[in-house]
């Protein structure tokens, strides 16, 4: 490639070796597989907010916990992640009083339950938020790499020139640096995102755990 050719990414990219196109396709399905789940993290984040809110609201409104937890089971798997909760440490809150006059078995075997979907909400939350990590600080590096062979490959190819000058040099470097950009590409959306949801489930996770102390002192006073 010279100086008197089209010098526009698409260009660039069909001039590059065999290697460099391979990262950057590689580096273009990373970004592609990211960003599926960025929207979808978005989406999921949101729709737990919003239930958590809206179940708050129906609590603290002093609704009967028996309607709210017949409510709760029978749309088990349309409900959002605190109710699932409170759903959880009821149905184990019922079955021990039930069967046992210990108070203190029967909160700690409902705090045990909702502790665990509590658990389990968090795994469903904080799933492929990995994956957006690991683009995000490998992508530069595999971006690097392409640029490296690239520069490697066109400084060899001048081994041949008598005299080397910039215009000779500059089209081999601007197709290696194509790497480098596809990687930033990928790497600083998944930055940003892997953040900002961290933060995000933090805070549902917080609420989370506010309410099942605050729901294990309403149990309490009720034995009483």
């Amino acid at each position: 490639m010279t100086t008197t050719e089209d010098l526009s990414i698409i260009s660039l990219i069909l001039h590059a070796s065999v290697l460099v196109q391979l990262i950057m396709l590689l580096l273009v399905v990373l970004s592609v597989v990211s960003w599926f789940w960025i929207f979808r993290k978005w989406f999921q984040i949101r729709a737990a907010t919003r239930n958590t809110q809206q179940f708050e609201r129906e609590f603290w409104s002093g609704g009967d916990l028996n309607a709210l937890y017949q409510s709760a089971a029978a749309a088990r798997h349309e409900i959002g992640g605190m109710e699932r909760i409170f759903e959880a440490g009821y149905r184990e809150f019922t079955k021990l009083r039930a069967k046992s006059h210990d108070n203190n078995a029967t909160i700690d075997g409902s705090r045990r339950a909702m502790r665990a979907m509590h658990q389990r909400e968090m795994d469903d939350l904080e799933a492929h938020l990995a994956f957006l990590a690991t683009v995000g600080s490998v992508s530069p590096y595999i971006g690097l790499l392409g640029t490296v062979w690239g520069i490697m490959n066109a400084f060899r190819g001048l081994s041949n020139v008598g005299a080397a000058t910039l215009a000779q040099v500059a089209p081999g470097i601007a197709e290696a640096l194509v790497a480098t950009a596809i990687g930033l590409f990928a790497a600083i959306p998944a930055v940003v995102a892997y953040n900002r949801y961290t933060h995000d489930i933090d805070r549902i996770g917080i609420r989370f755990e506010s309410f099942m102390e605050e729901f294990s002192n309403i149990l309490q006073r009720h034995l009483r």
